[in-house]
C-alpha cells in the first residue's frame, strides 16, 4: 500500500490548502482502507487460519470444502468469527502502516539519500514492521478467536481472551508469541507490496498518463490512478508479496496459537517451527498449505485497500 502520487503541471486549484489535522486525517484514511479491505475477505481469512494451523475439525478438507463446512457446522456468522477483534486491530494497523510508509520514505529520500525504487522497498518493510509491533497483541487474540470452533471454545470473547492469555501464558510476553517470525515475514511482504504497487503506479502514470490516470478530485495538480487501475495494481502487488512471504506466515500462525495446538511444544522458535512443518507436512501441504486461498483473498484485499485509501485521500484532502 502506498500513497504516492504523480504531479501534473501546476494549475489553479480550488481545493483547500489547510494542513490542519493532517496526521489525523491521514490516520483515518489508512484505518478506513484497512477495515474495508479486511471485511471484504473476512470469511477467507477465517478459513486460512483453520487450514494453516491444521484444525482437527477441518484439516481433512480443502479451501472450498472448508468454506462450505464452516456455515454448516457453525452457522453463517462462523465465517466472521474473530472479525470483531480484527477490526479493532486493523484500523490502527492500516493507519500506522500508511503514515509510517510516508514518513520513512521521506526520511530515506531526504536525509539518508536513498531514492528510486529501492526506497519504496525499504520504507515499506519498515512501515510494515512498525505497524505489526504496535498492534500485535490484537492479532494474537484475533487468531485465537478465529481458530475456535463452535462447541469447542476456550475463550468467550475479546476481553476474555486478553485476560486468559495474560494470566496463563506469561503475562505481556504471551501476547508477543510469534513476533519474530511475524516481523521477518512482514519485512518482505510489506516491502514488496509497497514496492510493486508504487513501481507499477509510477511507471503507468509516467508512460500512459492519459490512459491510466486522472487529476485528483481534491487537487487537480496531482495525477492519480483511475479506480480500476488501482484495483489491478493492488491485486498484483498482493500476489507478489504473498508468494514471497507465505511460509513465514504459516510459521507465525502456529506460534501465535501456542497452547491451543497439541504439538505447540515443537513450535517454540521460527527455525524449529519451519523445520517441523516441513518434516511433518512437506512443502505443498505444510509450508504452502492454503496458498491458493491466499491468492484468492490477497488480490481483492489489496485491491480494495489501495483503492479505498486513494479515495479517502481525496475525500479528506490529503493530496
Amino acid at each position: 500500500m502506498t500513497s504516492e502520487a504523480v504531479s501534473t503541471p501546476p494549475t489553479i486549484s480550488s481545493a483547500p490548502t489547510s494542513r490542519d489535522y493532517y496526521w489525523l486525517r491521514s490516520f483515518a484514511a489508512g484505518g478506513v482502507a484497512g477495515c474495508c479491505a479486511k471485511t471484504t475477505i473476512a470469511p477467507l481469512d477465517r478459513v486460512k487460519i483453520l487450514l494453516q494451523a491444521q484444525s482437527p475439525h477441518y484439516k481433512h478438507l480443502g479451501v472450498f470444502s472448508t468454506l462450505k463446512a464452516v456455515p454448516q457446522k457453525e452457522g453463517f456468522r462462523g465465517l466472521y468469527k474473530g472479525n470483531g477483534a480484527m477490526m479493532v486491530r486493523i484500523f490502527p494497523y492500516g493507519a500506522i502502516q500508511f503514515m509510517a510508509f510516508d514518513s520513512y520514505k521521506k526520511l530515506l529520500s531526504n536525509r539518508i539519500g536513498i531514492s528510486g525504487h529501492i526506497h519504496r522497498l525499504v520504507a515499506g518493510s519498515m512501515a510494515g514492521m512498525t505497524a505489526v509491533i504496535c498492534t500485535y497483541p490484537l492479532d494474537v487474540v484475533r487468531a485465537r478467536l478465529a481458530f475456535q470452533v463452535t462447541g469447542d471454545s476456550r475463550y468467550t470473547g475479546i476481553i476474555n481472551a486478553f485476560h486468559t492469555i495474560y494470566l496463563k501464558e506469561g503475562g505481556v510476553l504471551g501476547f508477543y508469541r510469534g513476533l519474530t517470525p511475524t516481523l521477518i515475514g512482514m519485512a518482505p511482504y510489506a516491502g514488496f507490496s509497497f514496492f510493486t504497487f508504487g513501481t507499477l503506479k509510477s511507471l503507468g502514470l509516467k508512460h500512459f498518463p492519459e490512459l491510466l490516470g486522472r487529476p485528483s478530485s481534491d487537487n487537480p495538480d496531482v495525477l492519480v490512478l483511475k479506480p480500476q487501475v488501482n484495483l489491478l495494481c493492488g491485486g498484483v502487488a498482493g500476489a507478489v508479496a504473498q508468494t514471497i512471504s507465505y511460509p513465514l506466515d504459516v510459521a507465525r500462525r502456529r506460534m501465535q496459537l501456542g497452547v491451543v495446538l497439541p504439538d505447540h511444544h515443537k513450535c517454540t522458535s521460527l527455525s524449529k517451527t519451519l523445520t517441523y512443518i516441513y518434516k511433518e507436512y512437506g512443502v505443498k501441504k505444510g509450508l504452502y498449505r492454503g496458498l491458493s486461498l491466499n491468492y484468492i483473498r490477497c488480490v481483492p484485499s489489496q485491491a480494495v485497500a489501495f483503492t479505498t485509501y486513494e479515495f479517502m485521500k481525496q475525500v479528506l484532502y490529503l493530496n
